[in-house]
């Protein structure tokens, strides 16, 4: 029996261990897309079309998807449209085109952290766990029925790069599980409860500025949340700009901003003591000693 065609829109990790896993089931991937690396952006994450190109597949990588992308791939006639991680918004002419459906999977536990960012936003919020969903994709991204969910602790000592693996593990499980069913139409849906749904937005560098004010847990998830192989959280110390890349929160009291200790380094909170274990001074090479 022949395979539903299917086509992958996919990028980073997690869409290289989906592709990885539709390749290793046999399953009948007619095309690729992805995105070009941004060169202005520290890519840690492997290439899918690396591996699309190994084994055979065809990619593409448009800056859009526009009218000519939208015409060839309805000339492919796709039975199935899956997207990992794909950056872009998906046109509804496209999601409508396969007569199996479309599907998205999503960093998080939908209807919880819609939008951005989201295993970023998570640790940074100081949560205890998230995962991977697997929904109906639609015109309003985050918001279609969901198929499948896999649950992922988030350790007080993870980084925002430790959640995100187990993330992407997350989706390729889920992937093998729920791929039988999804090429034969029989997947399981249940609607998104709205009344449950939060959202977060795109974070940019800049939202990495600490704020003393705030507590020494708060800002020590700030700082796992983008330590590497993320921009980082920065702050001046005794008038000069730093990257804090490790810390960790420690009890007593000092003035916000107010540094207590040299070595290791220790400053004050809006609530506990945060230690500094790994900083660099902006222009400088990253480092344990504070000077």
């Amino acid at each position: 029996m022949d395979r539903a065609k299917i086509v992958l829109f996919a990028y980073s990790e997690v869409g290289c261990l989906c592709l990885e896993e539709l390749i290793k089931e046999g399953a009948n991937v007619a095309a690729v897309f992805t995105h070009n690396d941004d060169p202005g952006e520290e890519i840690w994450f492997r290439s899918v079309r690396a591996i699309a190109e190994k084994s055979g597949i065809p990619v593409h990588t448009p800056q859009k998807l526009g009218t000519q992308e939208t015409d060839y791939l309805r000339s492919l006639k796709p039975e199935l449209i899956l997207s990992c991680y794909y950056r872009a918004l998906i046109p509804k002419a496209v999601l409508d085109m396969p007569r199996l459906g479309a599907y998205n999977i999503h960093g998080a536990l939908l209807p919880k952290y819609r939008g951005r960012a989201c295993v970023n936003w998570a640790v940074l919020n100081g949560e205890k766990e998230t995962g991977a969903t697997l929904h109906v994709m639609t015109e309003r991204a985050d918001r279609g029925d969901i198929v499948d969910q896999e649950r992922v602790p988030i350790e007080f000592t993870d980084t925002a790069y430790d959640v995100f693996m187990k993330v992407a593990e997350a989706a390729r499980l889920i992937l093998a599980r729920r791929l039988p069913e999804l090429e034969a139409g029989t997947a399981p849906r249940r609607p998104q409860d709205e009344a449950e749904a939060t959202y977060f937005g795109r974070r940019r560098p800049e939202d990495g500025e600490i704020d003393w004010d705030k507590s020494a847990v708060e800002i020590y998830n700030l700082i796992r949340a983008v330590t590497h192989p993320f921009p980082g959280a920065f702050t001046e110390l005794a008038g000069k700009k730093y990257y804090i890349w490790k810390a960790r929160p420690l009890e007593g009291s000092a003035a916000p901003s107010k540094i207590v200790s040299d070595n290791p380094p220790v400053v004050g909170t809006g609530c506990g003591l945060l230690e500094i274990l790994r900083l660099q001074p902006e222009g400088g090479e990253e480092g344990e000693t504070f000077q």
